[in-house]
Formats: structure tokens, sequence, C-alpha cells
């Protein structure tokens, strides 16, 4: 949702991105004062988020209806990118930028921070630095004000868990099933599930377990498939405990791959 703008903060000279939306042309007047509540509320505690894998935010505001969050302007490619079966990132790097993703999670879930659209399009990543952040923290629920304006239409349902998807609170382990989803596609290039329809995608998150990783991969070994399980568990109380556990699951695997392993 909005348009991502390359500035130039002129007090310090600094390149910024700038996250633009729209909220009084997205937004019912009855919906708008919610909505532009709920904006600032969310992208101040996403500002607090002080994490070496968290996009910075600098500064928000509104400008005639266009709200906008101020941000650091990063290099490099969305893990997106990276998703395709043909352009694969080796297992071991995966797995270690999940961990940090993890890792930031953790730390985040901490600060009574959720994210809630956790995927590969909003995690970046730049080889040449070796830097990753996630980025959008808060956009997805800030996006959620009205009724017209719901997590299913405007976040990403592949990638959602059981109890996102069906309307219900949603904890810091909602982001760990994501991840586990962004996990899988990034290790076989493909999504574990998939439908012809939000009803069928719904029924499948809810109810179809999810095909072995090792059925696309079979050179890994299982402990990863042990780590997206869990991750992928339909009951939240099943998953991880916290982003760190996962973290350290997905380390300890990492280090049982041979390095250089395509």
């Amino acid at each position: 949702m909005g348009v991502v703008y390359l500035g130039r903060d002129l007090a310090i000279n600094r390149l910024v991105a700038i996250k633009a939306i729209p909220l009084a042309s997205e937004f019912s007047d009855a919906e708008l004062a919610e909505a532009r509540a709920r904006f600032f509320r969310e992208a101040e505690t996403a500002g607090r988020l002080n994490h070496p894998n968290i996009v910075t935010i600098y500064d928000v505001g509104e400008e005639r209806g266009l709200a906008y969050i101020a941000m650091e302007y990063l290099k490099g490619r969305h893990l997106s990118d990276y998703s395709a079966a043909d352009k694969l990132l080796e297992p071991r790097k995966a797995l270690e930028l999940a961990r940090r993703t993890a890792d930031a999670l953790g730390f985040a879930h901490k600060q009574q921070v959720v994210h809630r659209d956790i995927k590969p399009a909003n995690i970046m990543y730049d080889a040449a630095s070796d830097i990753l952040k996630i980025t959008d923290f808060g956009i997805a629920r800030i996006t959620d004000a009205g009724n017209t304006r719901t997590g299913i239409v405007l976040g990403t349902p592949s990638f959602m868990s059981p109890e996102q998807l069906d309307g219900r609170t949603v904890t810091g382990r909602s982001d760990l099933f994501s991840l586990g989803v962004s996990l899988f596609q990034l290790l076989t290039g493909h999504l574990p599930f998939t439908a012809d329809s939000m009803t069928g995608l719904m029924q499948q998150i809810a109810e179809t377990p999810h095909p072995p990783v090792r059925a696309f991969r079979p050179d890994l070994p299982a402990c990863v498939e042990d780590v997206v399980n869990r991750a992928l568990a339909k009951d939240p109380d099943a998953r991880y405990e916290s982003g760190a556990q996962m973290a350290a699951a997905l380390e300890d695997c990492r280090l049982r791959i041979p390095s250089g392993t395509p």
C-alpha cells in the first residue's frame, strides 16, 4: 500500500526512503480519523525499534491527506528476488538470513510489536555489505483501521497464519509462522500453501498439512524439515515460543549443512 520515494534530508544531507500512504483516498470520512490516529500510533511504536536488522524510522507526518514515513534508505534487493526456483540462495545463506530475521522479530515482540506481514518482499538484503533489514513494521496494522480495509485484503494471504486469516488476535508466533512460509519458499522456490481461491487458500492454511520441504529438496538435512514443521504448526502454542528460540534452531541447523551446498 502506498508509494516509496527516494528523498534527501537537506538538514544533514542524508538519503532517505519515504513511504507515502494516501489515507484520505484509502479510507472513508468515517474511518479517516481512526486511520490517522492508528498511523501515528503504529509509526511511533515502530520508530522505537532499534535493532541492526530492522529498518530505522527517522520521521512521520501528514500533508494534505498524504501520510508519510521517512526511513533509512537501503541498498540491496528484496528477498522475494531469491524466491524463484532458478534464483535460490545457498541453503546455508537462506537459513542464516532467516535466523537474523527471527532474531529481529524476537526483539520486536519483546517490545510488544507484531509485524503482521512478514514475507520475502518485506525483507531487504544487500549482498555486497551483507546487511539485512525488515521493513514495514506496523504498516499492516495501520491499514487495518476500518471495516473496508482488513488485514486479509491488504496483507499477503499466502504468508498469513491460520489465526490471522481467521481474524483472531495475533501474537509474535503469527510472525514466526509467516517466517516459516518465507523460509519454505526461499529453500524450495514454492509456497507451502496454494489454491485457486481465497476460500480454498484459507482452508489449506487452516487445515491441510504443508508438503515436506525435502519433497522439493531431498538434499537438505532433516533439521531443516524440523524447523519448518514447527514454524508452520497450525496451533500457535506448538510453534517456537520466541524469535530467539527459532533463531537458535536455525543456526544449529545451518551449521549442519556443508558450506557451498548448492
